[in-house]
């Protein structure tokens, strides 16, 4: 099977030349995966999208367009969770941009971060946030890499009590800090955890998704596609002829449906600047996900390339 994330956008390029700025949002794509949020029951597609670097654009009046651009094929196919961060440059205001163009889709998952060392200056830094995005409170606020998260974590259950945001959540990358984020798990009473997993980068398999999945805890995966260094090291490979049977046609779906096939993982957030790659990346959180045999296979067959 020789599809490259090229081949399979080509499947994509009439729907995505259709004007999108401005169009409601359609229902809920029969066939997107959902995910139950275990603290609620809410369910939420198991495709998010992730705005870091992507929707860092500044004011330029383009991009900012391209971006919500994205945005709207993203709600169009069946989305909910966006996330971002202050440490994202003008990612904050480019979502804002996008959001009021769409007329504030309804569908909207919101996933911030609180990102300052200082711990009084936490709710001022959560509200200049707020008022980027424009919208009247967070779905999930969570503590960016662990910055001043003893601090932070009191403030943000006491907003959740205060119905100030629904979710509280955590927040590493990269591998870093596991050890201290099973503790947080182990010891605090927090809705989501993010970290980075992938085909490649599994260490969160030994103790972080086990853990969640006993203490109830929803799992956001960031990085991917190692923000698109893995779909460049494979997308040369032939994909194993035994992955079409779950409607993966590209490598970008293959390393999704990796992803979201653990039954620990809530949601992925891919970040791209393109409109052909988020229906792609959607199209992956829809037919038959792997059972454990075929993610074994999975790993095996990377492995070995």
């Amino acid at each position: 099977m020789r599809f490259t994330r090229r081949s399979v956008l080509q499947g994509f390029a009439l729907s995505a030349s259709l004007p999108l700025i401005g169009r409601p949002a359609r229902a809920q794509v029969a066939g997107v995966t959902r995910r139950a949020i275990p603290s609620s029951g809410e369910e939420i597609p198991v495709i998010g999208l992730g705005t870091w670097i992507t929707f860092n654009v500044g004011d330029d009046p383009v991009l900012q367009d391209e971006c919500a651009a994205v945005m709207a094929a993203f709600f169009d196919g069946g989305g909910r969770m966006i996330d971002s961060s202050p440490m994202y440059g003008s990612s904050q205001p480019t979502i804002g941009y996008g959001l009021q163009k769409l007329k504030y889709p309804d569908r909207l998952f919101s996933a911030e971060k609180v990102w300052i060392s200082d711990p009084a200056s936490g709710a001022e830094q959560i509200e200049a946030s707020r008022a980027h995005w424009g919208i009247k409170r967070f779905d999930l606020m969570q503590v960016h890499n662990l910055v001043s998260w003893e601090e932070h974590l009191p403030m943000l259950f006491n907003m959740k009590a205060k119905a100030q945001l629904r979710y509280v959540g955590i927040t590493t990358s990269e591998g870093r800090r596991h050890r201290e984020i099973t503790r947080i798990m182990e010891s605090q009473p927090i809705d989501f955890v993010q970290v980075t997993y992938n085909i490649l980068d599994r260490e969160a398999e030994e103790r972080i998704l086990p853990l969640a999945q006993e203490k109830g805890i929803a799992v956001i995966v960031n990085r991917p596609f190692r923000q698109g260094s893995l779909i460049r090291q494979f997308d040369d490979e032939p994909l194993p002829e035994w992955i079409a049977e779950t409607g993966a046609r590209s490598w970008a779906q293959f390393l999704l449906k990796f992803i979201v096939s653990h039954p620990a993982v809530t949601c992925a957030i891919p970040a791209t600047t393109r409109v052909d790659h988020v229906r792609e990346n959607l199209a992956a959180g829809s037919g038959i996900l792997p059972d454990e045999a075929m993610r074994r296979r999975m790993v095996d067959y990377v492995d070995a390339l």
